[in-house]
């Protein structure tokens, strides 16, 4: 099963293909005879045939965009969000960076409750959708902007919910012609399913700088962050490295840590040495990010000399470092 979660280069037949694969842009491709008990059946026979003619346009769109970063997770409730939040926030601390955020999980859009636009509009323009400013150089698309009231549930198969994030790429003006984007994140949903290939396949043209995976110390969350390792390498995703989240908590009267969440297995940093991936850093509990979070707050803005805050900024470094180099 874990061969069919991997995105198929334009054009490439795969290596464990059938002898007699047809190709993966094929209209028969996953529905041939030749097909039948081929690993990358299913893959090939969901995705549309023949080459997306939206790729040059999404790529069009998207080439004023200096850094394409993905955030990912293999499993929910892990921090994934709101570190990309707090990236966002700590980036556009530079006024002349431009950020832009897109929430593609649709069923689950939290991003903007955690930075404090939950009550605003997309509106039409001109050219395009017009994301929502937070600040004058941080931008954030969410289909929670579309939704007629916080509690309405999102209800869609994948192939929905694969328009609306080629929507939020082709059609929504990041940049005037003559303005670049110096980041732009995505917040995706836990695990490696249709959003995660989505993201991918309609950012081939233009290019991702990379991922940066999120886990928890537990070995619960460790070995589903190496499915989400084997998809970025299956797919042509730089790894940038792994941040571990809410790895100990700092008592705010003595600052002695706590071990909550133990590493059964020696945590991230067991992981990254093993596979021989960067550790970005370990991020203490804090119940403050939480309240940040509900406030829609950059919590290394309200609580700058934390434990946790100074975690973040060094892990932040380091991604600014990496993918400038």
């Amino acid at each position: 099963m874990a061969d069919t979660a991997k995105v198929i280069p334009e054009g490439k037949v795969p290596e464990n293909a059938n002898e007699h694969c047809p190709g993966p842009e094929s209209e028969s491709a996953g529905r041939a005879a030749g097909c039948e008990g081929c690993p990358n059946q299913e893959i090939c026979s969901t995705q549309a045939a023949g080459p997306d003619p939206d790729l040059p346009i999404v790529a069009e769109r998207l080439s004023n965009v200096k850094h394409k970063i993905l955030v990912l997770s293999g499993k929910g409730g892990v921090g994934k969000s709101t570190f990309t939040g707090q990236l966002a926030f700590a980036l556009a601390t530079d006024e002349n960076t431009q950020v832009g955020v897109v929430d593609i999980d649709i069923c689950g859009p939290s991003l903007p409750r955690i930075m404090g636009c939950e009550r605003e509009q997309v509106h039409p323009s001109s050219n395009g959708w017009s994301p929502v400013y937070v600040q004058d150089n941080l931008a954030v698309m969410s289909i929670a902007f579309m939704l007629p009231d916080e509690e309405s549930a999102v209800i869609w198969r994948g192939p929905k919910k694969n328009g609306m994030i080629k929507q939020f790429l082709k059609d929504v003006n990041w940049t005037d012609s003559e303005e670049q984007l110096d980041f732009m994140l995505f917040d995706t949903p836990p695990g490696t399913s249709d959003e995660h290939l989505s993201v991918v396949q309609l950012l081939r043209n233009s290019g991702i700088t990379g991922a940066v995976i999120v886990t928890t110390p537990q070995e619960v969350s460790i070995q589903d962050v190496r499915k989400e390792i084997d998809f970025c390498r299956k797919a042509g995703v730089p790894i940038i490295g792994v941040v571990e989240n809410m790895s100990g908590f700092v008592c705010p009267g003595c600052h002695n840590e706590s071990r909550i969440f133990y590493p059964t297995t020696g945590g991230a940093k067991a992981l990254c040495e093993e596979l021989e991936i960067p550790l970005l850093g370990s991020i203490p509990l804090d119940p403050s990010i939480g309240q940040a979070c509900d406030f829609g707050t950059s919590f290394l803005d309200t609580h700058a000399d934390s434990p946790a805050a100074h975690a973040y900024t060094q892990i932040i470094d380091k991604i600014k470092t990496i993918v400038k180099s």
